[in-house]
């Protein structure tokens, strides 16, 4: 069997016939999983899904100048309790303004990070007293009625499965916290968006935990933070969804089967301390193409810059730029995806007859582009003679060689092949 992969609801399966060529599979392409997700967490073109952490709320003419040229979607940034609450009850959100307001003047939406203590409650640990969880959900619900309308996305902490969550981790604490901030947020704005646990890497423990004390009933959205080894490509994240889609099922409540609770990658990165600037730039496009063909609506890549200039800090490494503003390979590979694929939106993956081969695809309209590369070694395959590539382009932006008859060369960095019509079959 081939297999043509359309999201995580639905895996959906090609027939292969024996001995028969690539361009001769047939496609199913009905999503199983009935439902629709918030709109805030739809499947969207091209880059609106697409983005990056950042670590400012004004930032300067070049990180804004930068971001604009590459052209992402979204960004990620914290909202600090206690740096906007150091008056009990008095709230102060103007630096959160002036972020929101460039973001909208960039075509930008935002994932706001309600996160860690204030020194005013429980001793500046994270909420875990009737007190402590009743004045963030009040915090919680100021937000939510000054950003009303907004293109804001509210995430519920930052990796509360580990050390963020003080003093140490508790899933009893923080789904505590949880049900008492969510339901402010819904009051204070029934449209919200709201995402969770944003826990570090895709921790199954710590998810099975939240999700048997209801977080399903709370979130639009299950944000994870795929880290891996260095060793480990961004591939090898798709066992881990699938796992956590099977979970995502098992636990959903009743009353919610007619909505998709999609798995969003909040937060994502290689440091080009622990691998080189030229593959950190092959990884970033192979995470974001991955991510949509498995039916991620949202992928935001760890870093947007980088936080030091110690070359052997891994911390300080993460980022698309230097620390002054230096293009990596990593943000010349992202300002291509988002130029090569404006506009179109990933259908799914086919899956050849190696699992180290991806291609990707996806439209627009009529129009149609493949996104191919490997795992392994270089070589090509045979897509078929009736695709017809009219343009190639590389993932650093560079024009490749137009494949002739369907064969396509892979190798490890992305290659985007705009077809023209007539399409085969499998691609109507």
């Amino acid at each position: 069997m081939k297999r043509f992969c359309i999201g995580l609801a639905a895996l959906a399966m090609v027939v292969a016939w024996p001995g028969c060529a690539l361009d001769q599979a047939h496609f199913e392409r009905t999503l199983t999983g009935p439902g629709t997700p918030h709109p805030a967490l739809a499947m969207k073109p091209v880059p609106e899904g697409l983005g990056v952490n950042i670590h400012f709320y004004k930032g300067n003419a070049k990180d804004w100048a930068m971001l604009s040229e590459a052209g992402v979607g979204i960004v990620r940034m914290d909202i600090s309790w206690a740096g906007a609450e150091k008056k009990p009850g008095e709230y102060d959100f103007s630096h959160y303004d002036t972020l929101v307001g460039q973001l909208q003047q960039h075509h930008m939406r935002v994932i706001f990070i309600l996160d860690y203590g204030n020194p005013l409650y429980d001793d500046g640990l994270s909420p875990h007293t009737d007190a402590g969880r009743a004045a963030y959900a009040r915090f919680a619900s100021a937000l939510a009625a000054h950003f009303a309308g907004k293109p804001v996305i509210w995430e519920l902490w930052n990796e509360p499965n580990i050390s963020f969550w003080k003093p140490s981790p508790n899933v009893g604490d923080y789904m505590a916290w949880c049900k008492a901030v969510v339901p402010a947020i819904r009051k204070a704005d029934p449209n919200a968006c709201i995402i969770g646990p944003a826990s570090s890497r895709i921790d199954i423990k710590f998810l099975r935990g939240c999700f048997q004390r209801g977080l399903l009933k709370l979130v639009d959205g299950v944000s994870v933070h795929p880290y891996r080894g260095s060793k480990n490509p961004p591939e090898t994240a798709v066992r881990e969804y699938k796992r956590l889609a099977n979970m995502i099922a098992q636990y959903k409540p009743k009353h919610r089967a007619g909505t998709v609770i999609p798995i969003l990658s909040g937060e994502w990165g290689y440091t080009t301390a622990g691998v080189s600037r030229e593959t950190q730039g092959k990884y970033l496009p192979r995470q974001w193409l991955t991510n949509m063909a498995y039916g991620l609506p949202i992928s935001i890549w760890y870093d947007w810059h980088d936080d030091g200039k110690d070359p052997k800090e891994r911390e300080h490494n993460f980022g698309t730029v230097t620390w002054d503003y230096k293009p990596k390979p990593a943000y010349t590979a992202m300002k291509t995806l988002i130029a090569q694929l404006g506009g179109y939106t990933a259908v799914g993956r086919l899956d050849t007859d190696k699992d180290d081969d991806y291609v990707v695809t996806l439209r627009k309209g009529g129009s149609v582009i493949l996104a191919c590369w490997t795992l392994g070694d270089a070589h090509t395959i045979d897509l078929g003679h009736e695709v017809h590539v009219i343009k190639a382009v590389n993932y650093l932006g560079k024009d490749a060689t137009v494949p002739e008859d369907g064969k396509v060369a892979l190798s490890d960095g992305p290659v985007y092949l705009t077809l023209r019509a007539p399409y085969p079959k499998w691609l109507k």
